[in-house]
């Protein structure tokens, strides 16, 4: 699975490129036929096959028309370096034929043909349907989860929500002002698109709107981030000029909020073990302007606490790898599972409760911020009660974002002041946030800044016209690298937004 920050465990499943899964609680259709097709196979569970198994049940829980349209497509490109039988019998029988190829598996399918359509024939009887895709059970079929909007992160270091929401119009898109509730949310449709009601630097377009080729993206002005995802930075709250620690770093978006927050004044210690990981994240941060942060390629659990690099870490944002069960477009490491197997909860979980309490004994801590893409009580609420009983009366759960719908599992006393969130519940994905204050502060820590600030409610930009600079037609700002980006003025012109292209092209 595709884990943010993988330090002290690796995952045991491989990235599913074409991952569609259903989430908990459910088991599509396609996931049925995957059990037949194995078992025509003989491969029972022959866990060598289980990468083909995982992109064919990804593929067959899709719940986008889009990609259903394409599959044959990409399962004729998976199949010139994979001819496993799974690969051969989908292509037999929602493909278009072999088409040449399938070696010596082809026969014995040949020999089954008539076997296997009967099942696929049987399965949609089974389930009163008359097309392949609708096998899809409702759990996977478009509905909460394909209905969160498209968050997108103005990124301050490089321009403003005033600027962003101006180009946009300039675009033909229709700004709506701020959102007063999720209901204007899930009402968003065409080229509208809204102020977030809570988070005062984030946009929201409909459900399918895509920006990933879009000029303020590729120049970094523009960060794609669920609103879940921004909450953990927001949370932490660290006044410019901190020094921080980001104990599982990659792939960034969350180190780049942080380094926003500070306005690149102070620094970010941000580690993972992934070099390859690492390098991506270094160009992420580079295209978003960051100078304030410093990379390594370690193991957060190898960092001493008390080495004097770190004796003014006063926030620490830890964001370890989990199960990623939150995430409705990621498979779980079971293709077909509600949840993940104990075994590797287990593993997870006890990973975790290490980093969150080798996090909490930084001298100099004041703050720290627990989240995960985890919908799994074990990776969550029983982690922050581990650390908490670890540490009586040295740390507790902080209350925060008092209306926020969502919260903690009623596991402990306290656990209502952490966050959940959920397509059903908060339109973003799923999530898990736990916010930890130091009881007292050291006396040897500067008090200033060791009290977050509660959110408010965010101030829509104003939509009155203003002057600006013109920007040569189709130019993209200077991507900045990761030392030496100056920080844009909040409020302020924006250096270089691109010239935004005529509406109708």
């Amino acid at each position: 699975m595709l884990a943010r920050g993988r330090v002290g465990i690796q995952s045991s499943a491989g990235e599913q490129p074409w991952g569609g899964g259903s989430g908990p609680g459910s088991k599509t259709g396609g996931s049925a036929l995957l059990s037949a097709i194995n078992l025509f196979c003989g491969l029972g569970r022959n866990t060598s096959f289980l990468p083909v198994t995982a992109c064919l049940s990804g593929l067959l829980s899709s719940s986008s028309s889009t990609l259903w349209s394409s599959k044959t497509l990409m399962l004729r490109f998976f199949f010139s370096f994979f001819p496993h039988p799974q690969v051969l019998v989908y292509e037999l029988l929602l493909g278009k034929g072999f088409r040449g190829g399938g070696g010596r598996w082809k026969p014995l399918l040949d020999r089954h043909r008539a076997r296997l359509k009967a099942e696929l024939a049987r399965l949609k009887v089974q389930r009163c349907v008359s097309r392949n895709e609708d096998l899809l059970e409702v759990g996977s079929r478009p509905g909460t989860a394909s209905q969160v909007p498209r968050f997108v992160r103005v990124n301050t270091l490089k321009t403003n929500s005033d600027d962003a929401v101006d180009y946009f119009k300039r675009q033909g898109f229709s700004y709506q002002g701020r959102a007063s509730s999720l209901e204007d949310l899930r009402g968003l449709k065409g080229k509208c698109f809204l102020l977030d009601p809570l988070l005062p630097e984030l946009l929201v377009f409909p459900a399918q709107t895509d920006l990933h080729d879009h000029p303020l993206y590729r120049a970094g002005h523009l960060i794609l981030q669920d609103k879940a995802s921004c909450l953990p930075a927001t949370l932490l709250a660290p006044p410019p000029g901190s020094h921080i620690i980001d104990a599982c770093a990659a792939p960034g978006n969350k180190t780049s909020h942080l380094a926003a927050l500070l306005k690149n004044q102070g620094k970010i210690f941000a580690f993972d073990l992934d070099a390859g990981r690492l390098a991506s994240m270094a160009t992420l941060l580079a295209r978003a302007g960051v100078s304030c942060c410093e990379l390594a390629e370690q193991d957060f659990l190898a960092v001493s606490p008390s080495d004097q690099r770190y004796r003014q870490v006063q926030y620490i944002l830890l964001d370890p790898s989990c199960s990623g069960s939150g995430m409705p477009a990621r498979q779980l490491e079971e293709p077909g599972a509600g949840t993940p197997s104990q075994a590797r909860l287990q593993a997870l979980a006890g990973f975790q409760q290490r980093a969150l309490r080798h996090a909490l004994t930084f001298p100099s801590l004041q703050r720290l911020v627990y989240s995960t893409c985890s919908l799994c009580q074990e990776e969550n609420e029983d982690v922050v009660q581990d650390a908490l009983q670890q540490n009586p009366g040295t740390f507790r759960l902080a209350p925060v974002l008092p209306s926020w719908p969502h919260r903690g599992l009623g596991t402990f006393p306290g656990a209502e002041h952490c966050l959940r969130a959920s397509p059903e519940t908060t339109l973003t994905g799923g999530f898990f946030v736990a916010v930890l204050e130091r009881v007292e502060v050291p006396s040897s820590v500067p008090q200033a800044g060791a009290a977050a600030p509660e959110l408010t409610p965010s101030t829509a930009p104003r939509r009155k016209k203003r002057r600006r600079r013109a920007a040569a037609p189709g130019a993209l700002p200077h991507t900045q690298q990761v030392h030496g980006a100056p920080p844009s003025r909040r409020g302020g012109k924006s250096p270089g937004l691109p010239a935004p292209q005529p509406a109708g092209l």
